[in-house]
């Protein structure tokens, strides 16, 4: 019987069982706020979601050095990867300042800051200012460094010293691509060992994601479940309060946010692929759910590449260039976050915002998120740069951060779908296909 129940499990497709995760938990979390389950789920629950990042983050510095090892090398030439990474940065760019733009039109339109009170901005203000000060002194860091720190920052001096944190991912990016260059021009009777070892260890951890992914319901059903919790305490009257005082922003963060998943995207798909924008949905899906439940594109990237390559039916020599890069540079919902955030603090404090510090907001954001570790919240360190670039104090960043991980949940959706576009688009232009896409 235990046998049978297993084997049913299996044949349930992984996106569905990772929904009941995600609705158990939420069930979980709502009956725990009114039975004062607090901490049971802190002490007993939220440990196996935690599991469950660790596992994810352990992964994804080694997949995105040997995946990027393996997949540069496959390219065989120079004059290809040339051409491959020089659309896809290019395509990267332009959404980028596309969402950007998006997010001001929606949030100058709709203007949130204007409903907020002045009190809910005091008592935020006092609750989060501790938050806000550390976020504050990491990127005035950054801030202090000079302009062309993240450039310097790109090239590590030690590549096991980068490998050592998931937030230098753009340093083992580098050294990976550099080296898989490097095994391109060297004779291939000599690089033929060394191109099978990654080869072989890339399929290991292939398979690590594999076995990973199989507690991904659990996963799930824990950080749901204990999101809730944190987010709410035992006063269910705290949350519904919190949400009526910024839910004018939180709405145009999402619309902005849907913007580019039900308009943008869809156009993008339909001028440069013969993807079907449904199938494309469709095959993406359980991505996109390992996006919310994680906020980490980092961490979903081992999912976003097994959908890309078996649900797409891209090959692994674009998904294993394109999508590691995207997941470091390539933030479409960070960049609409910090557009909306931006011009929403301003107008909460009353500042009135000019042209030119809207275009001061396109330019510092798109590269800033750049810059954005793939990890949840990074955003709000590099928003600080923002702000501070139109002259608005980072403390507005209390107004926000109550809500920020619901609301970077949603965003590391776009971001992994807005990676999947690319890479689709590239693959048309590169005849990168294993099999025939769905056609129009």
């Amino acid at each position: 019987m235990r046998g049978y129940g297993v084997h049913f499990m299996k044949k349930i497709p992984l996106h569905i069982r990772i929904f009941i995760g995600m609705f158990l938990g939420i069930v979980l979390g709502l009956v725990s706020i009114f039975l004062h389950w607090g901490p049971f789920i802190s002490d007993w629950i939220k440990p196996f979601g935690t599991i469950f990042i660790n596992l994810l983050k352990l992964i994804a510095i080694p997949l995105i050095l040997v995946s990027l090892i393996s997949g540069v090398s496959n390219l065989k030439d120079i004059s290809k990867l040339s051409r491959i990474g020089g659309k896809t940065i290019s395509f990267y760019l332009v959404t980028t300042v596309i969402a950007i733009i998006v997010g001001l039109i929606a949030v100058n339109t709709i203007k949130p800051g204007n409903f907020l009170s002045k009190e809910k901005q005091v008592e935020l203000s006092e609750k989060y200012a501790k938050d806000v000060n550390l976020k504050v002194t990491d990127a005035q860091k950054l801030k202090e460094s000079g302009p062309l720190q993240v450039i310097v920052d790109i090239v590590p001096e030690n590549i096991f010293g980068s490998m050592g944190s998931n937030r230098n991912m753009l340093q083992v990016i580098f050294f990976a691509i550099m080296f898989g260059i490097a095994l391109i021009m060297v004779p291939e009777q000599k690089g033929i060992y060394v191109k099978g070892f990654f080869d072989g260890v890339n399929e290991v951890i292939l398979k690590i994601v594999d076995i990973v992914m199989h507690y991904s319901p659990v996963g799930v059903f824990a950080l749901i479940g204990a999101l809730i919790v944190d987010f709410a305490g035992d006063d269910p009257k705290q949350a519904l309060e919190l949400f009526r005082a910024l839910g004018v922003y939180a709405i145009t963060v999402l619309l902005s946010l849907a913007a580019m998943i039900l308009v943008i995207y869809p156009l993008f798909m339909r001028m440069f692929t013969h993807i079907k924008y449904k199938q494309f949905l469709k095959g993406i899906i359980p991505a996109q759910i390992m996006a919310f439940s994680t906020s980490s594109s980092a961490a979903t990237l081992p999912v976003t590449m097994e959908c890309a390559e078996k649900n797409l039916g891209i090959k692994e020599e674009i998904t294993s260039f394109v999508l590691p890069l995207g997941a470091t540079i390539n933030m479409d919902g960070t960049s609409i976050h910090q557009a909306v955030t931006a011009v929403f603090i301003a107008q909460a404090f009353g500042h009135d915002l000019t042209i030119a510090d809207q275009l001061m907001i396109i330019f510092t954001a798109t590269l800033s998120s750049i810059g954005a570790a793939a990890v949840p919240s990074a955003g709000l360190i590099t928003l600080v740069i923002v702000l501070g670039a139109i002259g608005v104090s980072p403390e507005g960043l209390a107004l926000i951060i109550a809500i920020d991980r619901p609301l970077d949940m949603c965003r590391t959706i776009v971001n992994v779908t807005g990676d999947t576009v690319v890479a689709s688009i590239v693959a048309t232009t590169e005849d990168g296909f294993r099999k025939e896409p769905a056609m129009n």
